[in-house]
């Protein structure tokens, strides 16, 4: 009997989505990740206003430096406010090389020293989360920065003397917790930014790494390296990192609080273990 043209429609329908099924659910798997990558990335801090009724992604915060303000741009995938002209390769080249998709450089107030040894994975993953999120109309604002930084075209000197793309961490699950302690610590919470004092233009000093700051609203960031840390148990520390209670009864900063309750609350216990395991 030959099948009518319903019962072929069918079984095409369904050969078609049996063939889809695991692209999709990789793209669903991708967009979790994305989404934890986001949260230890610190993502939403600087680049949602604000506000109380801030939307999450849309921009607007406001980081002041002694260069001037900068404010975080509409990373929605909003076609005219956002990224959503972007392709994934203008994203890696932003997060990898500083760089906009006019080949134009970003400011490192946007931590892509930190963000260019992000895993290519997670670079992906990140990617999908971002392209996941609703758009949102909410324009960019423009810095408002001190001459002469105000002349994006002086950033080449900056990245030629402080700046190396890469190399990004391997693929795959870290070898050791302190090995993920590291990527974590280097790479997707940019601890370093705030932690690692600067030179007078802006460039952190490698050989003091970790070795105490200042965060971007003016607070003094301590001392993150064994030396500092060895009076505190590892459970003092679990405990500042979700809860922001330190051991002593300090209030820590507004920024820090921040970064406690939108990253550091959220990690895994696996994560946050590691991370204690690499600073010691």
């Amino acid at each position: 009997m030959r099948p009518n043209k319903e019962s072929v429609l069918g079984i095409v329908a369904c050969v078609v989505f049996c063939a889809m099924w695991p692209f999709g659910a990789a793209a669903q798997s991708d967009q979790k990740r994305g989404e934890y990558v986001a949260i230890a990335g610190g993502c939403i801090a600087c680049h949602t206003a604000d506000a109380k009724d801030a939307v999450p992604f849309s921009g607007g915060r406001a980081l002041k430096t002694p260069f001037g303000t900068f404010y975080g741009p509409n990373i929605t995938p909003h076609p005219e406010s956002g990224i959503g002209r972007w392709s994934e390769a203008d994203f890696v080249r932003a997060m990898r090389e500083g760089r906009r998709p006019d080949g134009a450089s970003l400011y490192p107030a946007f931590p892509y020293p930190s963000y260019t040894h992000i895993s290519n994975e997670d670079l992906h993953a990140l990617w999908i989360y971002l392209r996941s999120l609703p758009p949102n109309a909410r324009s960019s604002q423009k810095h408002e920065l001190k001459f002469p930084f105000n002349f994006r075209f002086l950033l080449w000197g900056w990245k030629l003397l402080y700046f190396k793309p890469g190399p990004a961490y391997p693929d795959g699950p870290a070898p050791t917790p302190v090995a993920r302690g590291a990527y974590l610590v280097n790479a997707l919470s940019h601890c370093g930014e705030c932690h690692t004092p600067r030179n007078w233009l802006g460039a952190p000093i490698r050989k003091r790494f970790l070795g105490g700051g200042v965060g971007p609203d003016g607070y003094t960031a301590p001392n993150l390296t064994p030396t500092n840390l060895e009076v505190f148990s590892d459970q003092e520390l679990r405990n500042f990192l979700t809860k922001g209670m330190t051991p002593d009864g300090d209030s820590v900063s507004e920024s820090m609080t921040e970064v406690i309750t939108n990253t550091t609350s959220q990690l895994t216990s696996a994560d946050l273990e590691a991370m204690i395991a690499y600073l010691r």
